[in-house]
């Protein structure tokens, strides 16, 4: 972009920042930027569920007139960041998809906003999201080709980092809702260890899976964001008092030795899209030894209907004061999910939550001997529109277990759609998760070169 007749580079979210700090750029030009190309593009792909812009012109203004008079400045010191919108916004609706949330205008930012707010970051607007953070589709389109679906739930706000509506934008995962978006739309998305970020004031659709995740165009732009979001929050009792993991730092170490990635054949490869399969044996190719292939746990197989036992027991009782027992105003995509939900007997739950254990502590010993795990994001590129947001099985036991996980937008598929590469860390070692994808980075970049 260009301010005072001069090109400066905001690529990333890290250079912006810097501008704005050191009054190259105003919060103000960047907002009405991002502004201008929200304007000229977003009635093709519908990102935004509501957005209002001298908001957020009010927001940049006074940022711009912090910096000046020499007051502190945040680390996210007036970047403009979409809004699932799920998290409670005090200055906005939060409507969480769904018609029986219209006009609902809560009186407190949830704990996420609120963190931005303190990093100095502009709240955009709210980005849309499927119907309660879950199955039925939205209205948002992919913006590399808008015949195709931008995944769910967090549609909207993959789908705005990928059209440079803005560089940052919050998300959710309950099973798939971070990662599969980031994918199909081609960015990098991140979810962090289960605990890192409070989910204090936003939509709870299962107390055991629900977790804070993001998007933006850059990895250490993730970083920055995570280190602005994470700690501890004593009304999410998720959160622990642990000290909180450096994420920037981190990410720009060098690993003190070459990482060891784990392949396993999941028990849904069978599903993977032939140019999926594809472009990962060629991947698998290009790092050779960095990759081990490693075969799959027979317990793995019980973790995916582990994950649907607790998610569906849990969100039928989340959604009870909002759906009441004639589910009225839901939509005919998940009512029967939710009616068949009630079925679900105390003991199914219970075994759930122990089989999850069982395999908490597994991984625990599993990632002594391994930096990460190598993995599809999806089975392959976004399917069409109207074929709905896509299968999550490819997150579906990372986030039953809280790791942390990161989609890497680094294939292509046979419609020139994004296919996106997953890495999966160890609990609670984000700093290492994002250190190791720098290096797997780096080495690829090395080996393209070469090439």
């Amino acid at each position: 972009m260009t301010s005072d007749n001069n090109t400066i580079d905001t690529s990333t979210v890290r250079q912006a920042v810097d501008h704005i700090c050191t009054g190259k750029l105003k919060a103000y030009e960047l907002v009405q930027h991002h502004l201008s190309v929200i304007n000229d593009t977003d009635k093709k792909i519908g990102a935004w569920a509501s957005l209002d812009e001298n908001y957020a012109l009010s927001q940049a203004q006074e940022l711009d007139s912090i910096r000046m008079s020499g007051r502190p400045v945040g680390a996210l010191h007036g970047i403009p960041v979409g809004i699932k919108d799920i998290f409670d916004t005090c200055d906005l609706p939060t409507e969480r998809g769904s018609s029986l949330c219209q006009g609902r205008a809560p009186t407190q930012d949830s704990a996420v906003v609120e963190k931005l707010k303190e990093a100095g970051a502009v709240i955009m607007g709210k980005t849309v999201t499927t119907e309660f953070a879950f199955m039925h589709p939205s209205d948002t389109r992919n913006p590399h080709n808008a015949e195709h679906s931008p995944g769910g739930s967090s549609s909207g706000s993959a789908a705005s980092v990928a059209a440079g509506h803005v560089g940052l934008a919050i998300g959710s995962q309950t099973n798939g809702s971070v990662v599969r978006p980031a994918s199909f739309c081609g960015v990098y998305g991140f979810k962090p260890s289960r605990g890192l970020i409070s989910r204090y004031g936003a939509l709870e659709t299962s107390n055991t899976l629900d977790q804070v995740g993001f998007f933006a165009r850059d990895v250490g732009d993730i970083a920055l964001l995570a280190d602005a979001l994470t700690g501890y929050d004593r009304a999410d009792s998720a959160t622990n008092l642990l000290p909180k993991p450096a994420m920037l730092s981190s990410y720009l170490s060098e690993a003190p030795v070459p990482p060891t990635l784990a392949w396993f054949d999941m028990p849904y490869a069978n599903q993977y899209a032939s140019d999926a399969s594809a472009g990962f044996e060629e991947l698998l190719d290009v790092l050779g030894a960095t990759v081990e292939r490693i075969p799959t746990p027979q317990s793995f197989a019980a973790l995916i209907p582990c994950h649907k036992i607790i998610h569906e027991y849990e969100i039928v009782r989340c959604l009870q004061s909002e759906i009441g027992n004639e589910l009225s105003g839901i939509s005919e995509t998940i009512a029967p999910t939710l009616a068949a939900a009630r079925n679900i007997s105390d003991a199914q739950y219970q075994e759930a939550l122990e089989i999850r254990a069982a395999a908490d502590d597994w991984f625990v010993q599993f990632f002594n001997d391994y930096d990460a795990i190598l993995t599809p994001s999806a089975l392959g590129e976004a399917p069409k529109f109207s074929d709905g947001t896509g299968n999550p099985v490819c997150c579906t036991i990372w986030t039953l277990c809280g790791l942390p996980c990161i989609n890497l937008p680094l294939l292509t598929g046979d419609n020139d759609l994004p296919i996106g590469v997953q890495l999966v860390g160890a609990l609670n070692e984000d700093d290492r998760l994002l250190r190791t994808t720098r290096h797997l980075l780096t080495q690829l970049h090395s080996a393209a070169q070469e090439a």
